[in-house]
């Protein structure tokens, strides 16, 4: 797909998450904020539901992994200790025409034509420009201690090593699962949830042997995982690619990215990383405490490897929806034809629906319950009868606006797996219409069998 075609489709995801609730620019009636949003009634759905799912894979699929959740704000020896007051930073430039900033770094990969991007305006020399967001603990003006809230949800864990290993049976190698917020000063956030100041992330820290050769097998072992758990939950395969970092930071043994292809571009939505010992080699120097491990079996001690998989949810909320998104052209009978962008003058005079294929386990809601009509009081009876059993076991959308066609468009675009109509041989045969969403097929399912085929059409996926 070429670059203008792909950055069309990105524009019309951010029309549509307003639209349809996933995504709000945050404080929207006040002018907003650079760099913050707020997630609507579906956003939060979709949000949550990926972390449920990256939890259940990672907690429960795996036996030598547990989870921890661990504060936003630590005593700042931590970020010491990390090297985030000395290195965490990006290069700063500002054009000294009309004072706007931008990554130096940025500049670098696509440099401007006469200085600045926006003005042409000479360009200052880079400075480094911390990323940790500030914050006070205390109630006294003057006696207040300056802290951070976390740049990264990564030193949580390891500040818990020793109380993980103390309070469980783990044993080496063994992972620490983590899904929190954290928090950037950005210099240009943008690309809608791409880079933001305020953030969620998904992160296994795994602790093995300090074996180069060991510690190597389960790096690779962790790539083909990660990338699987995309897969499994609907992305598409030649959307996806892994990227070797070329130059790797100061704690860094190897390093890989999970890349999207987003924009016309390949963007990281989440890191593979070997970070040797370097974690809790320096929270042992910092903290004066002993963060060894001891190995029963060899009777050693030593400082494990760290192999690391941090994800963005909000990325990877971003580029679900991406990936989704669907365009189609049906002719009269509501059959699809093609896509709009292989289409002619002629289709495109036909309808053309706009619908989210999201896997079924991300979809907001699992399914849509109408009555055909809505001043049919005995049709609402039943419909809503039918949707007050379904919500017990998953979440559902009501809908008796408009007619069904209409009501059948909403659903496509909030990405909902199955919509059930209620009609008038309901009232007689008890049972309703059950329309697929990405075939638009319809078949007559029984009420009583309604909760056992949503179940299985959902575990089929």
């Amino acid at each position: 797909m070429k670059k203008e075609e792909k950055k069309d489709i990105f524009e019309k995801i951010t029309s549509l998450a307003k639209r349809r609730g996933f995504i709000y620019p945050g404080s929207e009636i006040y002018g907003g904020l650079a760099g913050t949003w707020d997630y609507g009634p579906l956003g939060a759905e979709l949000k949550r539901n990926i972390k449920n799912e990256f939890w259940k894979n990672m907690t429960q699929e795996h036996e030598n992994i547990v989870g921890l959740d661990a504060a936003i704000i630590m005593n700042p020896k931590v970020w010491e200790a990390s090297g985030h007051l000395d290195s965490f930073s990006d290069p700063l430039v500002e054009c000294k025409k009309c004072h706007h900033r931008f990554r130096a770094d940025q500049l670098e990969k696509n440099p401007p034509a006469g200085g600045c991007p926006d003005c042409g305006g000479e360009i200052t020399e880079p400075k480094q420009f911390n990323l940790m967001v500030e914050t006070y603990l205390g109630s006294i003006e003057g006696e207040k201690l300056k802290t951070y809230l976390r740049g990264e949800i990564t030193q949580g864990v390891h500040v818990n090593f020793k109380n993980v290993l103390d309070s469980t049976r783990v044993k080496i190698p063994f992972g620490v699962v983590q899904v929190g917020k954290a928090f950037r000063n950005e210099i240009t956030p943008g690309g809608l949830t791409f880079r933001s100041r305020e953030f969620e992330q998904m992160e296994l820290q795994f602790y093995t042997k300090p074996d180069k050769k060991e510690s190597m097998k389960w790096m690779e072992y962790w790539k083909e995982e990660r990338m699987k758990w995309y897969l499994s939950l609907g992305m598409t395969k030649k959307n996806l690619r892994f990227k070797e970092h070329e130059q790797l930071a100061h704690y860094a043994q190897a390093a890989f990215d999970i890349e999207y292809n987003a924009e016309g571009d390949w963007k990281e939505m989440e890191g593979i990383h070997h970070r040797g010992d370097w974690d809790v080699r320096r929270h042992q120097e910092f903290s004066k405490q002993d963060l060894t491990y001891f190995d029963e079996e060899s009777k050693e001690r030593f400082l494990p490897y760290i192999i690391e998989t941090s994800g963005g949810v909000d990325r990877a909320t971003l580029f679900f929806l991406m990936d989704a998104y669907t365009e189609e052209i049906l002719n009269p009978k509501s059959e699809i034809l093609n896509k709009p962008q292989n289409s002619n003058k002629e289709n495109n005079e036909m309808e053309k629906r706009i619908v989210l294929k999201l896997h079924p386990k991300l979809a907001p809601y699992k399914a849509a319950v109408f009555p055909l009509l809505a001043n049919k009081l005995e049709l609402v009876k039943l419909a809503r009868t039918i949707y007050e059993e379904l919500r017990k076991e998953y979440t559902v959308a009501w809908d008796d606006r408009g007619n069904v066609g209409k009501r059948y468009r909403a659903q496509d675009e909030a990405g909902t797996p199955y919509c059930i109509t209620v009609d008038f041989e309901s009232l007689e045969t008890e049972d309703v219409t059950v329309r697929d969403r990405d075939t638009m097929k319809q078949e007559r399912v029984k009420i009583k069998e309604l909760k056992n085929y949503i179940y299985e059409k959902y575990q089929k996926n």
